[in-house]
Protein backbone atom coordinates (compact mmCIF):
# COMPACT_ATOMS: atom_id res chain seq x y z
CA UNK A 1 0.00 0.00 0.00
CA UNK A 2 1.16 3.23 -0.65
CA UNK A 3 2.13 5.79 2.17
CA UNK A 4 -0.36 9.05 1.95
CA UNK A 5 1.28 12.10 0.96
CA UNK A 6 2.33 14.34 3.40
CA UNK A 7 1.14 17.98 3.70
CA UNK A 8 3.32 20.95 3.91
CA UNK A 9 3.29 23.85 5.42
CA UNK A 10 2.01 27.17 3.65
CA UNK A 11 5.28 28.91 2.27
CA UNK A 12 5.94 32.17 3.00
CA UNK A 13 3.59 31.44 6.25
CA UNK A 14 5.78 32.37 9.49
CA UNK A 15 4.58 32.42 13.25
CA UNK A 16 6.35 33.48 16.34
CA UNK A 17 6.44 32.26 20.00
CA UNK A 18 7.66 33.81 23.11
CA UNK A 19 8.24 31.34 26.01
CA UNK A 20 8.69 32.08 29.46
CA UNK A 21 11.75 30.59 31.90
CA UNK A 22 10.45 28.13 34.34
CA UNK A 23 12.13 27.11 37.63
CA UNK A 24 11.06 23.25 37.96
CA UNK A 25 10.73 21.67 41.62
CA UNK A 26 10.28 24.76 44.02
CA UNK A 27 12.39 22.94 46.79
CA UNK A 28 10.16 19.79 47.62
CA UNK A 29 7.97 19.45 44.18
CA UNK A 30 9.95 17.38 42.80
CA UNK A 31 9.78 16.76 38.81
CA UNK A 32 6.03 18.14 40.12
CA UNK A 33 5.65 21.27 40.48
CA UNK A 34 7.25 24.62 38.39
CA UNK A 35 7.05 28.28 38.34
CA UNK A 36 6.63 30.39 35.19
CA UNK A 37 9.20 33.79 35.11
CA UNK A 38 9.71 36.46 33.18
CA UNK A 39 12.81 35.77 31.17
CA UNK A 40 11.76 34.87 27.54
CA UNK A 41 13.38 33.22 24.69
CA UNK A 42 11.27 34.13 21.29
CA UNK A 43 11.51 32.08 18.35
CA UNK A 44 10.20 33.22 14.73
CA UNK A 45 10.01 30.40 12.30
CA UNK A 46 8.98 30.74 8.54
CA UNK A 47 8.24 28.08 6.04
CA UNK A 48 10.00 28.15 2.80
CA UNK A 49 9.39 26.21 -0.46
CA UNK A 50 12.50 25.18 -1.25
CA UNK A 51 14.83 22.46 1.03
CA UNK A 52 16.99 24.67 2.67
CA UNK A 53 17.47 25.18 6.64
CA UNK A 54 18.04 29.12 7.15
CA UNK A 55 19.29 30.16 10.70
CA UNK A 56 19.77 33.86 12.56
CA UNK A 57 20.88 32.79 16.06
CA UNK A 58 21.14 35.31 19.11
CA UNK A 59 21.71 35.71 22.50
CA UNK A 60 22.92 32.80 25.02
CA UNK A 61 24.53 29.79 23.55
CA UNK A 62 24.48 30.68 20.28
CA UNK A 63 28.59 29.82 19.57
CA UNK A 64 27.84 25.76 20.35
CA UNK A 65 24.09 25.71 18.72
CA UNK A 66 24.07 23.78 15.62
CA UNK A 67 22.60 25.65 12.53
CA UNK A 68 21.20 22.10 11.16
CA UNK A 69 18.95 19.55 10.99
CA UNK A 70 20.40 18.65 14.65
CA UNK A 71 19.04 21.88 15.93
CA UNK A 72 16.77 21.09 18.66
CA UNK A 73 14.03 23.43 17.60
CA UNK A 74 14.27 21.40 13.71
CA UNK A 75 13.64 18.25 15.25
CA UNK A 76 11.06 18.78 17.75
CA UNK A 77 9.41 20.64 14.83
CA UNK A 78 9.79 17.89 12.05
CA UNK A 79 8.58 15.80 15.04
CA UNK A 80 5.47 17.93 15.89
CA UNK A 81 4.69 17.48 12.03
CA UNK A 82 5.18 14.44 11.60
CA UNK A 83 1.95 13.70 14.34
CA UNK A 84 -0.20 16.34 12.22
CA UNK A 85 0.77 14.63 8.86
CA UNK A 86 2.96 17.10 7.73
CA UNK A 87 6.36 17.18 6.84
CA UNK A 88 8.79 20.37 6.32
CA UNK A 89 10.31 21.37 2.94
CA UNK A 90 12.51 23.87 4.38
CA UNK A 91 12.72 26.71 7.32
CA UNK A 92 14.06 30.11 8.17
CA UNK A 93 14.67 29.78 11.87
CA UNK A 94 15.38 32.99 13.79
CA UNK A 95 15.99 33.00 17.60
CA UNK A 96 16.60 35.19 20.42
CA UNK A 97 17.63 33.24 23.81
CA UNK A 98 17.47 34.94 26.63
CA UNK A 99 17.40 31.67 29.09
CA UNK A 100 21.02 30.49 29.78
CA UNK A 101 21.77 26.87 29.20
CA UNK A 102 22.17 24.33 31.70
CA UNK A 103 21.35 26.52 34.57
CA UNK A 104 18.29 25.31 35.60
CA UNK A 105 15.51 27.74 33.92
CA UNK A 106 13.87 25.84 31.53
CA UNK A 107 15.99 26.48 28.21
CA UNK A 108 15.64 23.02 27.13
CA UNK A 109 11.72 23.70 28.03
CA UNK A 110 11.23 26.23 26.42
CA UNK A 111 13.09 25.32 22.67
CA UNK A 112 10.32 22.50 22.93
CA UNK A 113 7.57 24.31 23.76
CA UNK A 114 8.16 27.02 20.81
CA UNK A 115 9.12 24.42 18.23
CA UNK A 116 5.61 22.45 19.19
CA UNK A 117 3.44 25.23 19.12
CA UNK A 118 5.03 27.08 16.16
CA UNK A 119 4.80 23.85 14.13
CA UNK A 120 0.83 23.45 15.50
CA UNK A 121 0.38 27.10 14.33
CA UNK A 122 1.78 26.64 10.94
CA UNK A 123 -0.34 23.93 9.82
CA UNK A 124 -4.31 24.38 8.39
CA UNK A 125 -6.75 25.79 11.09
CA UNK A 126 -8.51 22.69 10.80
CA UNK A 127 -5.63 20.56 11.51
CA UNK A 128 -4.17 22.47 14.78
CA UNK A 129 -4.36 20.84 18.30
CA UNK A 130 -5.13 22.26 21.07
CA UNK A 131 -3.19 23.27 24.48
CA UNK A 132 -3.54 19.17 25.81
CA UNK A 133 -1.58 18.07 23.12
CA UNK A 134 1.00 20.68 23.27
CA UNK A 135 1.57 19.29 26.74
CA UNK A 136 1.53 15.87 25.78
CA UNK A 137 3.78 16.08 22.89
CA UNK A 138 6.48 18.73 24.30
CA UNK A 139 6.61 16.15 28.02
CA UNK A 140 7.24 13.31 25.82
CA UNK A 141 9.75 15.40 24.19
CA UNK A 142 11.55 16.49 27.37
CA UNK A 143 10.70 13.65 29.57
CA UNK A 144 8.49 15.23 32.07
CA UNK A 145 6.10 18.16 32.16
CA UNK A 146 7.62 20.22 35.18
CA UNK A 147 9.10 22.81 33.28
CA UNK A 148 7.08 22.46 29.59
CA UNK A 149 3.59 23.13 31.81
CA UNK A 150 4.15 26.48 33.49
CA UNK A 151 6.32 27.63 30.08
CA UNK A 152 2.77 26.63 28.30
CA UNK A 153 0.45 27.94 31.17
CA UNK A 154 2.07 30.45 32.81
CA UNK A 155 1.86 30.94 36.76
CA UNK A 156 2.52 27.66 39.07
CA UNK A 157 1.63 24.18 37.55
CA UNK A 158 1.71 21.24 39.36
CA UNK A 159 2.40 18.30 36.75
CA UNK A 160 1.60 14.69 36.75
CA UNK A 161 1.56 11.78 34.55
CA UNK A 162 -0.32 8.38 34.51
CA UNK A 163 -0.80 5.88 32.38
CA UNK A 164 1.45 7.35 29.64
CA UNK A 165 -0.47 10.56 29.75
CA UNK A 166 0.38 14.02 31.25
CA UNK A 167 -1.69 16.57 32.84
CA UNK A 168 -1.09 19.75 34.38
CA UNK A 169 -2.86 21.85 37.21
CA UNK A 170 -2.53 25.80 37.05
CA UNK A 171 -1.93 27.60 40.04
CA UNK A 172 -2.19 31.49 40.34
CA UNK A 173 0.46 32.62 42.88
CA UNK A 174 0.14 35.23 45.57
CA UNK A 175 0.74 38.91 43.79
CA UNK A 176 3.24 39.26 47.08
CA UNK A 177 5.53 36.31 45.78
CA UNK A 178 9.06 37.73 43.74
CA UNK A 179 11.31 35.71 41.93
CA UNK A 180 14.73 36.47 42.91
CA UNK A 181 17.55 34.35 41.32
CA UNK A 182 21.14 34.04 41.29
CA UNK A 183 22.44 32.61 38.27
CA UNK A 184 26.54 31.25 38.36
CA UNK A 185 28.03 31.74 34.95
CA UNK A 186 29.32 27.43 35.21
CA UNK A 187 26.98 24.92 33.89
CA UNK A 188 24.88 22.05 35.35
CA UNK A 189 24.02 19.24 32.83
CA UNK A 190 20.41 17.89 34.02
CA UNK A 191 21.49 14.63 33.46
CA UNK A 192 24.46 14.88 35.66
CA UNK A 193 22.33 16.17 38.01
CA UNK A 194 19.80 13.63 37.85
CA UNK A 195 22.69 10.93 38.32
CA UNK A 196 23.32 11.94 41.79
CA UNK A 197 20.15 10.74 43.24
CA UNK A 198 19.34 7.67 45.13
CA UNK A 199 16.83 4.67 43.64
CA UNK A 200 15.11 5.00 47.26
CA UNK A 201 15.21 7.48 50.09
CA UNK A 202 14.15 6.74 53.56
CA UNK A 203 10.47 6.71 54.18
CA UNK A 204 10.15 9.94 56.92
CA UNK A 205 11.55 11.62 54.14
CA UNK A 206 9.69 10.67 51.64
CA UNK A 207 6.70 11.91 54.19
CA UNK A 208 8.15 14.95 55.51
CA UNK A 209 8.60 16.06 51.62
CA UNK A 210 4.89 15.73 51.25
CA UNK A 211 4.06 17.90 53.98
CA UNK A 212 6.03 20.22 52.73
CA UNK A 213 5.04 19.85 49.54
CA UNK A 214 1.42 20.73 50.05
CA UNK A 215 2.60 23.59 52.84
CA UNK A 216 4.13 25.15 49.41
CA UNK A 217 0.99 25.32 47.55
CA UNK A 218 -0.79 27.22 50.71
CA UNK A 219 2.45 29.39 51.14
CA UNK A 220 2.09 30.48 47.31
CA UNK A 221 -1.55 31.03 47.37
CA UNK A 222 -2.49 31.99 50.73
CA UNK A 223 -0.01 33.12 53.14
CA UNK A 224 3.32 33.62 51.31
CA UNK A 225 5.30 34.23 55.16
CA UNK A 226 5.25 30.28 55.00
CA UNK A 227 7.41 29.89 51.90
CA UNK A 228 10.68 29.33 53.77
CA UNK A 229 9.31 26.04 55.71
CA UNK A 230 7.11 25.39 52.52
CA UNK A 231 10.55 25.51 50.53
CA UNK A 232 12.21 22.86 52.46
CA UNK A 233 13.58 20.24 50.24
CA UNK A 234 14.47 16.49 51.77
CA UNK A 235 14.51 13.85 48.14
CA UNK A 236 17.10 15.89 45.95
CA UNK A 237 19.42 19.06 46.76
CA UNK A 238 21.08 18.00 49.53
CA UNK A 239 22.23 14.33 46.94
CA UNK A 240 23.27 17.19 44.49
CA UNK A 241 25.24 19.50 46.33
CA UNK A 242 28.67 17.75 45.68
CA UNK A 243 28.08 18.86 41.97
CA UNK A 244 27.54 22.72 42.22
CA UNK A 245 28.82 23.66 45.61
CA UNK A 246 29.23 27.37 45.52
CA UNK A 247 25.15 27.52 44.88
CA UNK A 248 24.67 24.63 47.64
CA UNK A 249 26.67 27.21 50.30
CA UNK A 250 24.16 30.14 49.12
CA UNK A 251 21.29 28.34 49.68
CA UNK A 252 22.52 27.35 52.97
CA UNK A 253 23.33 30.70 54.21
CA UNK A 254 20.35 32.34 52.73
CA UNK A 255 17.66 29.86 54.57
CA UNK A 256 19.59 30.43 57.64
CA UNK A 257 19.12 34.22 57.34
CA UNK A 258 15.17 33.67 57.01
CA UNK A 259 14.82 33.94 52.88
CA UNK A 260 12.85 30.88 51.01
CA UNK A 261 16.15 29.90 48.74
CA UNK A 262 16.27 26.72 46.70
CA UNK A 263 17.91 25.32 43.94
CA UNK A 264 16.13 26.00 40.94
CA UNK A 265 15.37 22.88 38.57
CA UNK A 266 18.64 20.97 38.56
CA UNK A 267 20.56 23.77 38.86
CA UNK A 268 23.37 25.50 39.75
CA UNK A 269 20.75 28.90 39.89
CA UNK A 270 19.89 29.38 42.82
CA UNK A 271 15.86 31.22 43.49
CA UNK A 272 14.75 32.91 46.17
CA UNK A 273 10.96 33.41 46.78
CA UNK A 274 10.22 36.69 48.61
CA UNK A 275 7.29 37.69 50.34
CA UNK A 276 7.10 41.22 48.59
CA UNK A 277 8.93 43.87 47.29
CA UNK A 278 10.64 44.94 51.03
CA UNK A 279 11.79 41.29 50.94
CA UNK A 280 12.76 40.78 47.40
CA UNK A 281 15.12 43.90 47.72
CA UNK A 282 16.71 42.25 50.63
CA UNK A 283 17.31 39.04 48.79
CA UNK A 284 18.87 40.73 45.69
CA UNK A 285 21.18 43.09 48.40
CA UNK A 286 22.36 40.02 50.37
CA UNK A 287 22.76 37.86 47.06
CA UNK A 288 25.16 40.44 45.93
CA UNK A 289 26.85 40.99 48.90
CA UNK A 290 27.40 37.00 48.87
CA UNK A 291 28.42 36.98 45.96
CA UNK A 292 31.37 39.69 46.06
CA UNK A 293 32.74 38.83 48.92
CA UNK A 294 34.48 35.86 50.66
CA UNK A 295 31.75 34.28 53.10
CA UNK A 296 32.49 30.90 51.05
CA UNK A 297 35.39 29.10 50.17
CA UNK A 298 33.09 27.06 47.80
CA UNK A 299 32.12 30.59 46.12
CA UNK A 300 35.60 30.90 44.83
CA UNK A 301 35.96 31.76 41.28
CA UNK A 302 32.14 32.11 40.72
CA UNK A 303 30.69 34.80 39.06
CA UNK A 304 26.75 35.78 39.81
CA UNK A 305 23.92 37.49 38.02
CA UNK A 306 21.53 38.68 40.48
CA UNK A 307 18.00 39.47 39.26
CA UNK A 308 14.46 40.67 40.60
CA UNK A 309 12.12 38.93 38.53
CA UNK A 310 8.09 38.53 38.17
CA UNK A 311 5.80 35.74 38.10
CA UNK A 312 4.90 35.06 34.21
CA UNK A 313 1.13 34.41 34.71
CA UNK A 314 -0.13 34.04 31.07
CA UNK A 315 2.41 31.35 29.35
CA UNK A 316 4.16 30.94 25.92
CA UNK A 317 2.39 33.67 23.62
CA UNK A 318 1.85 32.53 19.30
CA UNK A 319 1.25 34.93 16.89
CA UNK A 320 0.87 33.74 13.14
CA UNK A 321 1.85 36.04 10.01
CA UNK A 322 0.12 34.49 6.74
Amino acid sequence: MTAPLLKTPSAGAAATVRVPGTSANLGPGFDSLGLAVSLYDTLTVTALDVPQLEFELSGEGVAELPRDASHLVVKTMDLAWARLGYARVGLRIAADNVLPHGRGLGSSASAIVAAVMAANALVAPEDRQDSSWVLQLASELEGHPDNVAPAIFGAVAISWEEGGRYASARLAPSEQVIPVVAIPDVELKTERARGMLPAAVPHADAAANSGRAALLMHALTAEPSLLLAGTRDYLHQDYRAEAMPGSAALVTQLRAEGFAAFISGAGPTVMVLANGAAAADAAVARITEWGSGTESAENSGVSWRVSRLQVDREGAKVEVHP
